[in-house]
């Protein structure tokens, strides 16, 4: 039997490593926002109190998943795989790709090719945001165009394969990509029973839940026109995703014009209708993506009339005049902040 001396002795220490225990834990602080270059942009999570390093780690290894099977940027993905047996054979891809480009085949037939996936050879004709950026001339456009049409995707759900019918059409969902995978980090935060968090995959922002208190998230929606970080205004909302399109985001300058990369299915040319920008809110950030470059390729009256039709997606409109539309929806939502722009109505 321990003594008396000796059972307050082993008494004192448990006390002592129980203090030391709580003190360890106490101090282990949530960390901070973690952002990360993935999917050719840079990335940041803000998980808040629950930011912990394993969690953070899982989310961006999903991020580069996603990235290795349909990246145009990368060589050996499988849409690089798809891309290269065009005209030839089917693709077996992951269901990651199938999920995607199921999207984008969808909203390719909601606006009448205007959103097109396989705008691939035009995209890389141009280069606009990579090294290679040039304006093509007249007769490399027109060489092109004719490969651009998402009628002739064959893709098979249950086999998951994909096949482009003739050769040389190449596929990109760089427009849609994003949206899918803020869709797979909320989808992953519920699963770890998060709260709220805020998703920043380059601008296609994802308000998960809400803030402590019940607040409304309060999001800036960039000047097409300023500097990074320079917004419009400010839109409060909460478990939404926004996500914008516009002629800031990527572009050409050669002998004082300005091209920017949302091209035209039509011409091959960037696409001109006073836009400068379409801002979108839903609930998933995949038809955030998907309809962000839709509707700004639709132009203002057909892209309002596309979400009024949808019933769940909102729009703002930004015009190379400094007005601002927006669908009812959302207007009472923003405001506006910066001094360049007022409401047209």
């Amino acid at each position: 039997m321990l003594s008396l001396y000796a059972r307050i002795m082993r008494r004192i220490v448990s006390i002592i490593i129980a203090g030391l225990t709580l003190t360890f834990v106490a101090c282990a602080k949530p960390m901070p926002a973690q952002t990360e270059y993935v999917l050719g942009t840079l990335c940041t999570i803000n998980l808040y109190e629950k930011g912990k390093p394993e969690l953070y780690r899982t989310l961006f290894s999903r991020l580069r998943e996603i990235e290795d099977h349909m990246s145009v940027n990368k060589d050996d993905t499988e849409l690089d795989r798809v891309n290269a047996a065009a005209g030839r054979e089917a693709v077996t891809v992951h269901a990651d790709v199938i999920d995607v480009l199921s999207a984008a085949l969808h909203y390719a037939e909601l606006s009448g090719g205007a959103f097109d996936p396989t705008v691939g050879p035009l995209v890389k004709l141009w280069g606009i945001g990579t090294d290679n950026a040039r304006v093509p001339a007249p007769e490399e456009i027109n060489k092109v165009l004719p490969l651009i049409n998402w009628k002739d995707v064959e893709l098979d759900q249950a086999q998951r394969t994909v096949f482009l019918k003739r050769p040389g059409m190449a596929l990109d969902l760089g427009a849609i990509a994003k949206g899918y995978a803020a869709d797979e980090i909320a989808r992953i935060l519920k699963k770890n029973q998060i709260e709220r968090a805020i998703i920043d995959l380059g601008g296609n922002v994802l308000a998960y839940g809400q803030k402590q208190g019940g607040k409304n998230w309060r999001i800036g929606v960039q000047d097409p026109a300023g500097e990074r970080g320079a917004y419009v205004g400010i839109l409060e909302i909460k478990n939404k995703t926004m996500v914008t399109s516009g002629v800031y985001e990527r572009f050409l300058i050669k002998d004082g014009v300005r091209y920017h990369h949302i091209l035209s299915t039509v011409d091959g040319y960037p696409v001109q209708n006073k836009l400068l920008s379409v801002t979108i809110v839903t609930d998933r950030s995949i038809d955030a993506d998907g309809l962000s470059t839709t509707v700004f390729a639709l132009g203002y009256e057909k892209g309002k009339a596309l979400l009024e039709s949808l019933g769940n997606a909102e729009g703002i409109f930004i015009f190379d005049d400094g007005t601002l539309r927006a669908t009812a929806g959302v207007r009472s939502s923003f405001t506006v902040t910066s001094e360049r722009y007022r409401w047209a109505d």
